[in-house]
């Protein structure tokens, strides 16, 4: 991996879960029919994800994994936290549902204000933070009554975001935050309304094409500068360079197996987090 050329652009807050019990379910379209679980191969692709966002200067908070909670390593799935509050996830499988809990009692212990959805929501890979918005989605696995909720606990205004194509169930499979202002998205997974709400709010967005898509290639992590995305993502690194920002490739076949790539095994902290974050889990 060429890491030459990254900027550091400020330490970030990430929150991650080892694999360490994870096991590929085959209950989303990404998985392959003959997909077969190699948690040590998972283990390094997740320890490489780490190193690079170590490496950025970015601070990883490691959040316990639980041997009944197979897909825990996908943890941007269990919150959104924002400003000191976690909103929790209410996840729409019950094989998933330990996940909410878990994810409320490591906030509560770091001194988040913590609210559990009372609607069905997967965390940020339905909720994604930008300066104006925080851009919402719907239409799989969050229901919008979970919008309204956020919004009013976190006191910043909700775009909510009709999904349309089964293979796109998340937000977070379909738009990238790459900075404050500006995002990456993939018009195909979006309803007609949602795709001209996006072209009017963010005009000069980063269009992923459908082969960009299909790479899982918008499931990236930006800190402004440098994005981490899946290396097969190629047009789409090519887009971002041109347009400025470093992208970082990565391999994670096994993690994408089981539908997840940069984004989902990472959750970010925005705002300020409080002061007792760094009292504990933290590398």
């Amino acid at each position: 991996m060429d890491r030459s050329g990254i900027r550091h652009t400020g330490r970030r807050h990430l929150v991650m879960c080892p694999p360490e019990y994870y096991e590929i379910t085959g209950d989303n379209p990404w998985t392959p029919p003959d997909a077969k679980t190699d948690r040590a191969a998972a283990m390094e692709e997740w320890e490489r994800l780490r190193g690079i966002y170590l490496d950025l200067g970015h601070q990883v908070h490691v959040i316990e994994p639980r041997p009944e909670l197979t897909q825990m390593t996908f943890a941007a799935n269990g919150a959104l936290a924002v400003d000191g509050k976690a909103f929790i996830a209410r996840p729409h499988s019950q094989e998933r549902a330990g996940e909410g809990p878990a994810h409320a009692e490591w906030f509560r212990q770091r001194g988040y204000d913590v609210k559990v959805s009372r609607a069905r929501s997967e965390g940020e890979g339905d909720f994604l933070v930008t300066e104006r918005f925080v851009l919402a989605g719907t239409g799989f696995r969050t229901d919008q009554p979970a919008h309204f909720e956020a919004q009013e606990f976190l006191s910043r205004p909700v775009l909510s975001l009709q999904l349309v194509h089964e293979k796109f169930y998340h937000l977070d499979t379909a738009v990238c935050v790459l900075d404050e202002r500006t995002i990456a998205y993939y018009p195909g997974a979006f309803s007609s309304g949602s795709r001209r709400l996006l072209e009017r709010v963010f005009p000069d967005a980063v269009i992923a094409t459908d082969d960009d898509a299909d790479e899982l290639g918008l499931n990236a992590v930006s800190d402004g500068r440098n994005v981490v995305l899946h290396s097969s993502a190629r047009h789409l690194a090519d887009a971002l360079a041109e347009r400025g920002y470093h992208p970082i490739g990565i391999d994670m076949p096994q993690l994408q197996m089981g539908g997840g790539g940069p984004k989902c095994c990472t959750m970010g902290l925005y705002g300020e987090p409080p002061e007792t974050i760094d009292a504990a889990g933290s590398q």
